[in-house]
C-alpha cells in the first residue's frame, strides 16, 4: 500500500521512477509529485491509521463494547467543537494553529466523558461511559453545526480539516503531533496485558491482581493521545477504529497484545487504500478518505450488528 500510495494519483508514476525520486536520482514533475506531495501524505496515512486502529481496539476493550470506535467517546465531536471555537471566536485559520485546539478538545471531552460516566454510586460502568460519550458528542456536534451554519464564510478555514482527508497537511503539522501518537502507542502496548484481565470483568480482573481503575484511566489517556492526535492531523475519519480490531480479532483471537500489534499494521493499510481509491474513483478531483472509509464501514457495521457473535470480545 505504501508503494501504491506513492505511485498512484492524478499523475501515475512507475515504481522504478518512485525509487529513483526517493533516492534523488531524477527530477521533474513526477519526482516532485512523489517527494513533495505523496511522501508526507503517505507518512500521515501511516500515523493516522495506526493511531485510529489502536484507539479503536482500546475503546472496545475498556468499554467491552464490540461496536465502539473513537467517535463513541466524543473525540471527533470535541475536536470539531474546539476547532470551531478557534476559527470562529479567535480567528485562527492556519492549520498548525487550530490542530492544537483539535487535540485539546479531544482531551477535555474524553476527561469529561469519563467523569460523567464515573459519577454516582457504584463502580465505574463501561455502559455509562459509552452513553456519556454518545450524549456529549451529540450535544457538541449540534452546537458546532449551529455555529457553522450561522457564519458559513467565517468557517471556510475548517472545512478542509472537517472533511477528513490526508491531502495538503505537510511535514510541519506531522512533526508536532506525531510524538503524542508515539506515546499513545507505547502506552497501549504497555496496557495490553492488563486489558486481557479487564475484559473478563472487574471482579475477576481484581482477583487476578489487575488495577482496574488505573488501567481505565491510562486507557482513557492513551485513547485521547491516539484518537485526538489522529483527528488533529487529518480531521474526523470514522469506522477505521471499528473495523480494524474486528479484523485483527478474526485473525489472532481476543488476546489484546496481539490485537494492538496487528492494529498497528492493518489500520494504515485500510487508510492508505481508502486514500488511493479516493484519488482515482472520481476521474477528476479527489474524494476524501473519510468518505471512502464510511462507504466501507457502514456495511461492516450492519454486518457486525446482525452477527449473533458481535457482542463477544
Amino acid at each position: 500500500m505504501i508503494a501504491l500510495s506513492l505511485g498512484i494519483g492524478a499523475r501515475n508514476v512507475s515504481f522504478p521512477t518512485v525509487i529513483q525520486a526517493l533516492l534523488g536520482q531524477v527530477s521533474g514533475p513526477d519526482a516532485d509529485a512523489v517527494v513533495s506531495l505523496r511522501v508526507p501524505r503517505t507518512v500521515l496515512g501511516l500515523v493516522v491509521g495506526a493511531a485510529l486502529g489502536v484507539a479503536g481496539a482500546l475503546i472496545q476493550a475498556v468499554t467491552r463494547n464490540p461496536l465502539a470506535d473513537p467517535g463513541i467517546l466524543g473525540v471527533n465531536a470535541g475536536s470539531a467543537f474546539a476547532v470551531a471555537l478557534a476559527v470562529g471566536v479567535l480567528g485562527i485559520t492556519a492549520p498548525l494553529g487550530y490542530v492544537w485546539f483539535a487535540f485539546l478538545g479531544a482531551l477535555v471531552t474524553t476527561v469529561m466523558v469519563y467523569l460523567i460516566g464515573a459519577a454516582g454510586r457504584g463502580q465505574v460502568s463501561p455502559a455509562r461511559i459509552t452513553l456519556a460519550g454518545v450524549a456529549l458528542g451529540a450535544v457538541l456536534t449540534g452546537i458546532t453545526s449551529a455555529m457553522v451554519l450561522a457564519d458559513p464564510k467565517g468557517f471556510d478555514a475548517m472545512r478542509a480539516w472537517e472533511a477528513g482527508n490526508l491531502a495538503d497537511r505537510g511535514w510541519e503539522t506531522l512533526q508536532v503531533i506525531s510524538p503524542f501518537v508515539v506515546v499513545g502507542l507505547a502506552l497501549a502496548i504497555y496496557l495490553s496485558r492488563s486489558l486481557n484481565a479487564v475484559a473478563l470483568g472487574d471482579d475477576l480482573a481484581r482477583s487476578l491482581g489487575a488495577n482496574v481503575l488505573r488501567t481505565r484511566v491510562l486507557c482513557i489517556l492513551a485513547i485521547t493521545l491516539l484518537a485526538g492526535g489522529a483527528t488533529a492531523l487529518a480531521g474526523p475519519i470514522a469506522f477505521v477504529g471499528l473495523m480494524i480490531p474486528h479484523i485483527a480479532r478474526w485473525i489472532v483471537g481476543p488476546d489484546q497484545r496481539w490485537l494492538v500489534a496487528y492494529s498497528v499494521f492493518l489500520a494504515p493499510v485500510l487508510v492508505l487504500a481508502a486514500d488511493v481509491v479516493g484519488r482515482v474513483i472520481l476521474g477528476s478531483g479527489e474524494m476524501q478518505v473519510s468518505i471512502v472509509t464510511a462507504f466501507v464501514g457502514a456495511p461492516v457495521l450492519i454486518l457486525l450488528v446482525r452477527r449473533s457473535r458481535a457482542s463477544s470480545l
